[in-house]
Formats: structure tokens, C-alpha cells, sequence
């Protein structure tokens, strides 16, 4: 048995390697979902209608968020695999092409959120209302909705930079950027949620304002950063003296990218769906799922942080040639994952009745978010485990193949079998959330056989 597990464990220079680029990830994704977490508490001191109000809206930009991230995804696998092999034009050229499609997306996202914004928040207030304000509901995911469209450019603009910048194995300078934003946020929701240091009292409303300037800041901060040290970051030379990106570079791109892209809208459209079906069971609903997410988040921390280990770990190799080290290194990986999530979600489990204490909502809800958050925690290595699979086969541009992995089982399996349980059964909300949850055991098999079959280990840039 032990080697049989051998080949799963690294030496300490592998550790090394891995914690040299996971530590500033890490701490910039703590720190940003603990102070989501704070930034949640704030907003629900205000009751139940404040932190669903600003839970909708949330969930209705999370399809602009993974369309950002799943354009962007294409072309940083070419700009991991291109800094691999050492190819700083190639880099250049990634890098216009993530700003053209930044520019382009960050318009569309603003148009369609204006004229169907209201529209998406009420398709969320079908349910009971638990003796809530649905008109207050509304109203106040909509101005929150309307306030946050001013942010969607810089955001687009910093996972930019801040990606390309981690493709070249810089992940300080993004950590640094975001922190400070993080603060910035976490300063403006005090002053103007509450009312402090003599500001109005905005709420909701305060809430968005303060997120819109943490994301100017960030960016500032990033880019002032990367363009002062060019003699580091050789592909930012020149950048912007020419917008002309060679055609059949594009063509690759568009490709690859392509199905991520189309990947992340529809399996954000697919857990906007679910969340709409699960609001079919109330405000009390959908205020635990909130709370249970950004717990959720603040939990999943190193699992997104792997994933994006994976990505640029695994990617780099590829783009090198080193087909072998890289499947050496992406199994090592992996098996460290499913370690760290066994404990992870046992921890969750543990803490599952105090964290829902430190919000203000009602011993309802409270015991509700308790119950989803023990099931969170024990279906946590299963999603940890799809995660770094999907970001596997991703690093190889096996895109079509991811696309059929997330998007499709999403829409398939786990969106009907939301839609059927609240649509056509009386369960609660407890044991609808526990099979969606668990749906994804059938995913880990699924991509077991895949990774088994090395079909991924390709390299992009010379082929």
C-alpha cells in the first residue's frame, strides 16, 4: 500500500516549489473571503432582507465574474505555456488579447445588467417570505445591482494583470494589490453601511459603493506596480505601443477559449438557476444559503488556490515539453488536494454551530445554516477533487473536453435534479441540498477515468 501511494508524495524541493507559489494565493483568497465574511456579517446586521437583497444581486453578477474568468482562462494557458518555453512576444500578445476581450465583456455585462437587472432579482423573490419585505428586497438589490455595474470594468482589468502576472510565476504583487483593495473594503462598508466619521448612512447601498472603490484601487495598485518593473516582467514592454496581435494567435486563442468561456456562463447560469429553484423555499432559504457560501468560500480557499497551482505548476511544464514531469508533478498535486480537504471539511463540520451565531438573523435560520453547513463540509473533497481535475485538463487546452465536464454535467445532472426536487417533491431545503451536493461522487469517477488516460498532457503553443 505504502508504494502504491509513493509516487503521490514530493520531496521537499517539490513542497517547496509548491508553497513558494501557493502562499501569497492563499493569503490574498483568506483574506478576501474572511473579509467577505465580515462584509456579510455588516450588510446582515440590517436583517433579513438587506443580506438577501445583496446575496441576489451577487449571484446575478457571478455569471459577468466567470464569463471574465473563463475568456481569460484560454488565454493563460497559452501565456503559462509560452512563458514556459520562453517566448516573451507570445506573452505580449496574450496579454492584448485578454484587454480586448476585458474591454469588450465589461460593456456587454454593463447593458444586458441595466435593462434586465430588475428582471433577474425578481425571478429570485417567487418563494415564501418568511415574514419579510419582498418590495424592500427588491429595491435594495437593485440599487446595490445598479451602484456595483460601476466596478465590472476594473475587475475585469485587474484579473488581466494580475493573471498574467501569476502565469509568469508572480504572485506577490496580485496578493499585495488585492489586499489593499480588501482593506479599502472593508474600511468603506464601516463608514458607509453604518454611518461613521461622519458619512451618511447608506446601507446596502454603502456596501456596493465601498466594493466599486476597492476595485479602482486594486487596480491602480496592480498596474502601477507591473509597468514599473518591466525590466522583470519583459512582456509588459511595448505593450500598448502597438495593439496589433498576429492573426493565427487568435485563431488558437478563440478556440481554446472559447469553450471555457461558454463553460463558465452556462455553469454560472447553472448555479443561478439552482439558487432561483432553492429560493422556491423561502427567504429563510436563501438567507442560510448565503451565509453557508461565504462560509463555503472561506473554506475553499486552497482548493481555488490549487487550482490555480495546477494551472500554472502543470502548464509550464507542458509548454517546456516535459510531458512526464508534468504528470508526476499534476498527481502530486492532486493527492495533496484531496489530503488537505479531508481535513478542511471535518474543520467545517466542527465550527458548522458557531459560525452561524455571529450573524443577526433569526434561530431559524441560524439552525438551517448549521445543517447546510455540515453537508458542505462533508462533500467538500468531492468537489475539491473536481476542481483540480477540471484545471488539469484545462492546462493541456482540452477545452471542448472541460466544457462536457462542467457546463454539461452542471446542466444535465445537477440543474434538473435541483429543478425536479424543488419543483415536484415537498422536501426541504436541508435534503434538496444534500443530494445536489452529493451529486458530483458521479464527476469524481468521470474524472478518474480521465485523468487516468493522460489524454491531457498536451502542449499548445508548438503545436
Amino acid at each position: 500500500m505504502r508504494s502504491r501511494f509513493a509516487r503521490f508524495i514530493g520531496d521537499k524541493a517539490f513542497y517547496k516549489s509548491v508553497l513558494t507559489l501557493l502562499i501569497p494565493m492563499l493569503i490574498q483568497q483568506f483574506i478576501t473571503s474572511f473579509v467577505s465574511l465580515l462584509d456579510n456579517v455588516m450588510v446582515g446586521s440590517l436583517g433579513k432582507e438587506a443580506i438577501s437583497a445583496a446575496s441576489i444581486a451577487n449571484q446575478v453578477m457571478m455569471v459577468f465574474a466567470l464569463a471574465v474568468f473563463g475568456g481569460l482562462s484560454g488565454a493563460s494557458i497559452f501565456g503559462a505555456q509560452f512563458y514556459g518555453k520562453g517566448d516573451m512576444d507570445g506573452m505580449r500578445h496574450t496579454f492584448r488579447i485578454k484587454m480586448y476581450f476585458g474591454v469588450l465583456v465589461s460593456a456587454a455585462a454593463i447593458l444586458i445588467y441595466l435593462f434586465f437587472g430588475e428582471g433577474f432579482i425578481r425571478s429570485f423573490l417567487q418563494g415564501e417570505s418568511n415574514g419579510g419585505d419582498m418590495a424592500l428586497t427588491l429595491k435594495s438589490g437593485c440599487n446595490y445591482l445598479y451602484i456595483m455595474l460601476w466596478g465590472l470594468p476594473p475587475f475585469a482589468l485587474v484579473q488581466v494583470y494580475a493573471g498574467t502576472l501569476r502565469e509568469s510565476g508572480e504572485t506577490r504583487a496580485p496578493m499585495f494589490a488585492g489586499i489593499c483593495a480588501i482593506l479599502t473594503n472593508l474600511a468603506g462598508n464601516w463608514i458607509l453601511i453604518f454611518g461613521n466619521l461622519g458619512a451618511p448612512q447608506m446601507g446596502v447601498e454603502g456596501a456596493a459603493i465601498a466594493t466599486v472603490v476597492s476595485r479602482y484601487a486594486e487596480l491602480a495598485i496592480v498596474v502601477v506596480h507591473a509597468h514599473r518593473h518591466t525590466d522583470k516582467y519583459v512582456f509588459l514592454q511595448g505593450a500598448y505601443k502597438s495593439l496589433y496581435v498576429p492573426g493565427k494567435l487568435v485563431r488558437r486563442v478563440v478556440r481554446t477559449a472559447a469553450p471555457l468561456l461558454v463553460n463558465e456562463i452556462l455553469w454560472s447560469l447553472g448555479m443561478t438557476f439552482i439558487n432561483q429553484f432553492y429560493s422556491s423555499r423561502g427567504l429563510n432559504a436563501v438567507a442560510a444559503l448565503n451565509i453557508t457560501g461565504t462560509v463555503w468560500n472561506l473554506f475553499c480557499v486552497i482548493m481555488f488556490a490549487m487550482g490555480n497551482a495546477v494551472s500554472i505548476m502543470v502548464g509550464q511544464r507542458l509548454g517546456a515539453g516535459k510531458m512526464e514531469e508534468a504528470r508526476d508533478v499534476d498527481g502530486k498535486l492532486i493527492f495533496l488536494t484531496e489530503v488537505i480537504h479531508v481535513i478542511i471539511g471535518a474543520v467545517m463540520i466542527i465550527c458548522s454551530p458557531l459560525l452561524p451565531r455571529i450573524y443577526n438573523v433569526g434561530a431559524d435560520v441560524q439552525d438551517l445554516t448549521r445543517q447546510l453547513l455540515i453537508i458542505a463540509g462533508l462533500s467538500l473533497p468531492i468537489h475539491s477533487f473536481a476542481h483540480v481535475t477540471y484545471f488539469t485538463i484545462r492546462s493541456g487546452g482540452r477545452t471542448v473536453i472541460t466544457f462536457f465536464f462542467d457546463a454539461v454535467y452542471t446542466w444535465l445532472v445537477t440543474v434538473v435534479l435541483a429543478f425536479v426536487l424543488t419543483r415536484y417533491t415537498d422536501w426541504d431545503i436541508v435534503r434538496i441540498y444534500l443530494c445536489v451536493q452529493f451529486i458530483d461522487i458521479v464527476k469524481v469517477f468521470i474524472g478518474l477515468l480521465m485523468l487516468k488516460s493522460d489524454f491531457w498532457a498536451r502542449n499548445v503553443v508548438n503545436d
